[in-house]
This record gives C-alpha cells, sequence and structure tokens, in this order.
C-alpha cells in the first residue's frame, strides 16, 4: 500500500448537531413539493431569510397552470399572466433583479430571478429587506429557486396521466374563456368606436383623443387573446426544432449520427400538452435506443394530419430493444394518458422501429365518478352549476341561498379539487362529465 493510501480518513470536525437543520428541511420540502404546492413551499423555506408579502412562478412547462402562487390573497387572485410576461422579457439572463413592476393592477416592488434552461419566473413581492444585495440570503435565493425550477422541469416531464389530463382540460377551458372575453370586449369597444367617429358628436378634441385610447385597448385586448393562445398552443415546427435542442448534447458526444426529418411549417398547432409529451417520449426512445449496442444512426420523424401529431423513431442496431422493458412500459402510459396509441416493431439484426400517434383534440368523456373528491350534495350543485358557466348571483338565485353562501361554498371547493381558481375547477369538472 502505498503512502498516500495509508493516510487516515479525516472525518467533519463540526458536530452534527451543529447542522442547519431547518434550513436542509426546508430544502427538503422544495425538492419533495408537488407541482401544486411547490410555491408555498418556496415561500416557506425563504421567509426565515427573505420576508416578502407573495411569491408567484410562471413557467410555460405547465401549460394549463402556469402560475403557481404564494402569500397576500389580493396579490396573487390578480397577477396576470401579461404582468409577468412583460417583467420576464426585461431580464437578460439569470441575475436577480431588483426593482418597482406592475404587479396584480398597480406598481410593487419585486425581486426576480429568470432560470436559464426553461425560461421560467420567479418573482417575490416587497422583499425584506428591500434590496439585500449579493449576499448570503441572495445566494440561498438563487439556489432554492434554481432547485425549485429544475423539479419543475422534470415533475412536467414524468408527469402522471391524471395531471397531464387535468392540464390539458385546464387549457382548453383557458382558450374558451380568453375568447369569450374578447369577442365580448371587443364588441364593446368596437361599438364605442363607431359612436364615438360619429360626425354628429360635437368635441372633436374628444372625439380624437378616445378614439386613440379605445383603439390601443383593443390591440392590447387582442395581443393579450394571442399571448393565451400561445402559452396553450405551439407551432408544429417550433415544438420540432425545441426537441432537436433538446437532444442535441445527448448525441454530441455519443458518436451516434441523428437524423431529423421536419414536420410541415403549416401543420396545425399542438396542444402544449401534446407538445411537452412528444418531446418527453422522443428524448426517452433517443436514450433507450443509444443503450444498445452497434447503433450508429437514429432517425426522428414527425408529422401531423390534423387530428395527429405522427412520431417515428428509427435506429439501425441489431434489433435488441424488449418492447416489455420499463422505459419503454413508461413512455406507452405516457402516450395512453393523452389517448394515443405507441407500437413497435423490433427486427432482428435490423433495429427497432416505433411508431406513435397523439391526437391534438381532447376526447370526450362520459360522466366520471366523483365521489373521491367527498363533496358535500350542496358542494356537488355549486360545482355543476359552475361547469355550466353560471355566476355566483345566478347560482344564489337557483339554489335559494345568498352570494355569501355560493362564495363559501366555492372556496370549499377549490380546496377539496385543489384547484386555486374557477377556470381550473370547471376544466377538472368538465373532464369528468360534468356539464
Amino acid at each position: 500500500m502505498s503512502a498516500a493510501t495509508d493516510q487516515p480518513i479525516k472525518a467533519s470536525t463540526m458536530p452534527v448537531s451543529d447542522l442547519p437543520w431547518p434550513l436542509l428541511h426546508s430544502v427538503a420540502a422544495v425538492a419533495d413539493a408537488p407541482l401544486t404546492q411547490i410555491a408555498e413551499r418556496l415561500r416557506d423555506a425563504l421567509l426565515p431569510y427573505l420576508g416578502s408579502s407573495a411569491l408567484v412562478i410562471f413557467t410555460e412547462d405547465c401549460t394549463g397552470r402556469p402560475q403557481k402562487k404564494a402569500g397576500a390573497e389580493e396579490i396573487i387572485s390578480r397577477v396576470s399572466i401579461a404582468e409577468l410576461d412583460a417583467l420576464r422579457a426585461t431580464l437578460s439572463d439569470e441575475t436577480p433583479w431588483f426593482g418597482e413592476a406592475e404587479l396584480a393592477g398597480r406598481p410593487r416592488a419585486a425581486l426576480a430571478l429568470k432560470h436559464a434552461s426553461s425560461q421560467a419566473l420567479l418573482v417575490i413581492t416587497d422583499p425584506q429587506p428591500a434590496d439585500p444585495g449579493h449576499n448570503a440570503e441572495l445566494d440561498l435565493v438563487r439556489y432554492l429557486w434554481n432547485l425549485a425550477a429544475k423539479r419543475i422541469q422534470e415533475k412536467v416531464a414524468d408527469a402522471p396521466p391524471s395531471y397531464l389530463l387535468e392540464s390539458r382540460a385546464a387549457s382548453a377551458e383557458r382558450i374558451r374563456v380568453t375568447a369569450e372575453l374578447t369577442d365580448l370586449h371587443s364588441t364593446t369597444l368596437e361599438t364605442l368606436l363607431a359612436a364615438l367617429r360619429s360626425s354628429q358628436l360635437d368635441n372633436a378634441v374628444a372625439r380624437t383623443t378616445v378614439t386613440d385610447l379605445t383603439a390601443k385597448a383593443l390591440v392590447k385586448l387582442r395581443t393579450l387573446s394571442d399571448r393565451t393562445t400561445d402559452l396553450v398552443e405551439e407551432p408544429v415546427a417550433k415544438a420540432f426544432e425545441r426537441l432537436r435542442e433538446d437532444l442535441r448534447p445527448l448525441t454530441s458526444y455519443s458518436g451516434i449520427e441523428a437524423e431529423f426529418i421536419e414536420p410541415p411549417l403549416n401543420g396545425r398547432a399542438l396542444p402544449g400538452e401534446v407538445a411537452h409529451a412528444a418531446r418527453a417520449v422522443v428524448r426517452g426512445l433517443v436514450l433507450a435506443m443509444m443503450e444498445q449496442p452497434e447503433v450508429s444512426r437514429i432517425r426522428t420523424q414527425w408529422d401531423c394530419d390534423g387530428e395527429n401529431l405522427l412520431i417515428n423513431v428509427r435506429d439501425d442496431g441489431r434489433g435488441a430493444l424488449a418492447a416489455d422493458a420499463p422505459s419503454i412500459s413508461r413512455l406507452d402510459r405516457r402516450v395512453q394518458a393523452l389517448t394515443g396509441q405507441l407500437r413497435m416493431d423490433v427486427m432482428p439484426g435490423w433495429g427497432a422501429d416505433v411508431f406513435v400517434s397523439l391526437p391534438l383534440d381532447l376526447p370526450t368523456r362520459p360522466a366520471g365518478d366523483v365521489a373521491g373528491w367527498n363533496l358535500a350534495a350542496r358542494e356537488l350543485e355549486v360545482l355543476q352549476h359552475l361547469a355550466a358557466g353560471n355566476r355566483n348571483r345566478t347560482i344564489a338565485s337557483a339554489m335559494g341561498i345568498s352570494e355569501n353562501t355560493v362564495k363559501f361554498h366555492v372556496r370549499n371547493l377549490f380546496k377539496k379539487l385543489d384547484v386555486g381558481s374557477r377556470t381550473e375547477a370547471i376544466a377538472l369538472a368538465h373532464n369528468h362529465g360534468l356539464r
């Protein structure tokens, strides 16, 4: 044995009792948090070091629930995607930003950080101290945020079937609600424009000023509608390009040639969950194929027939990929979660050929079993009214109760369904056949 290996290994001089156990427990809580609680866990972990009125995460990886929030209700209930998107656009890299931003309808002091790989945004309102600078507290914020952002990416990539279905339903509901609001406000504003442009009205200056303001409001409304649609749909060509970027690090140093057959540029846009699932499935297939011996080339092709995204991944190996392998079974379950199909042809001596079909439209579902929600009879009745599109006043009148009682039932519904808004509750109800 050499002199180097004869040296005894010295143990750490720090007693276990001196370790920062509260902080370590907080780190573990963030790492283990479900998607619905990750904002709350992150805020709890940060509060001993950085006070705040609210914490908001904005991530496009979760198309059904792009915002994850914790803190003051007057902030988390009013902050909008447009405000968060505007703030994110001002951040050039992962450097923390301190300043005043329009959030929840008014300027607020905020700390903002962007995650480089996912472009997710963290916003902490009214941070205390107001500007901690580059000190230990800020380093901790950056560390925990980086951990949370990566966990969100991992959890979305490995999302269970229930999450995928509910997220997709919420996405569809958001499009529907946005379209209705756009039509409503556009009609109102266009009528106002017609009246103000009338030659029968006096005060030309007033007409000109109001006309300009209204025209700008129309443009902003249309922009918000388009932005919301962008969050839940992704052009097929853009989705495929993101796939190529994802796979480049996997194949660059493996010696395996990656061939990509691009989809038609005018193909139908993909729902967010389909785009995410498609990339995850292809990544999984490529990794499984790379583990085989004698694979030198993997070809990936996407196509779109207007109703389905069609995926084909093929290798030139010796056909050693097993259809019942755990990695393939996991991918098959993910495909089935979106009512898709996965078929694999293994040709001994000639490689594996995998075909995946993912429907672009959410299938209609019969009324599902909602007993697991443990809803009281009144709560179920309120949920049915919400699913029908009724507002609180209409629900109160139909049920013979006060609006405050309706609000009480709605709050209970949110807790039992684990949702954060009426839109999500309606989407979940529709997904279980309640209309």
